[in-house]
């Protein structure tokens, strides 16, 4: 039994991602979705009205309770929409529950959708998929505003060639992999400036992990990781790209791009972050 987690904040974006739920879901016969609205109280940024602020915490749930329903009852009548949807609420900060209630429903995959806003977004502040995705316990797919679901029959793992014994996610891939019956291409984007690496040896192990699934083998150099990455997908019928985003320390973190929160920014297709 397969369940699909699927964070909402009511936006045409999560309804986006939503309706990508349900056509995956299809594809892979999970049988059901979870709808999850984590509720904050507002946040004043005036120095005239006071920080602390007396809130209906019950009016507040009250309303997510409302939204949850009533963006449930809109994508019954979605094609799919006869799969089971279930919905949940709660007052919490949505990276700090996601977690917990993964576990609780047993969810395979969390799928949400991802807003671009500029460049400072993207190099300070991120966004909430983005930071699900890199805290996630499961794999994350995130989804692009403008993507419609198209049938996963080729996926692209973005591979750096370092470690590939510590750091692949070999049971979360496998599961995608025999879920959807996708062919695999590994790719490796080489820039002018990037040292030599032991390629035919993290190639044979990578074969070693992924003995069955037939990994096809692709190397292309371009100055930009995300260019050449988006280049490869759209020459090659791509339907979702990969990314194991690899741990860096903290000031790393805050002030340098990481390949995950370029692609997931600058990609137009679904892109599916996996941990090892």
């Amino acid at each position: 039994m397969k369940t699909i987690l699927v964070p909402t904040d009511f936006s045409d974006t999560a309804r986006n991602a939503a309706r990508y739920a349900l056509a995956l879901a299809n594809q892979i016969e999970a049988s059901k979705i979870v709808l999850y609205n984590a509720f904050q109280a507002p946040v004043s940024v005036d120095p005239m009205v006071p920080t602390v602020q007396l809130l209906d915490m019950d009016l507040m749930k009250k309303s997510s309770e409302e939204g949850l329903q009533q963006f449930k009852e809109e994508l019954k009548s979605e094609p799919f929409g006869s799969i089971e949807i279930d919905t949940f609420s709660e007052y919490n900060v949505l990276t700090g529950g996601i977690n917990d209630l993964s576990k609780a429903v047993a969810a395979d995959f969390i799928v949400m959708g991802i807003t671009g806003g500029g460049a400072v977004t993207e190099t300070l502040i991120g966004s909430n998929a983005v930071s699900v995705s890199l805290h996630s316990t499961i794999p994350v797919i995130i989804v692009p505003p403008e993507a419609s679901f198209k049938k996963i029959n080729q996926v692209l793992l973005a591979c750096d060639f370092k470690q590939v014994l510590e750091t692949t996610p070999v049971k979360p891939l496998k599961k995608l992999l025999e879920s959807t019956g996708a062919a695999l291409h590994v790719l490796h984007v080489n820039s002018s400036s990037e040292k030599a690496l032991n390629v035919s040896f993290e190639t044979m192990v990578l074969d070693g992990l992924l003995k069955g699934n037939n990994p096809q083998y692709h190397f292309v150099e371009n100055e930009s990781f995300t260019v050449g990455i988006n280049l490869f997908a759209d020459n090659n019928n791509i339907d979702m790209i990969i990314t194991m985003p690899k741990k860096h320390g903290f000031f790393d973190s805050l002030f340098k791009k990481s390949h995950t929160k370029r692609l997931a920014f600058h990609s137009h297709l679904p892109l599916m972050v996996m941990h090892d």
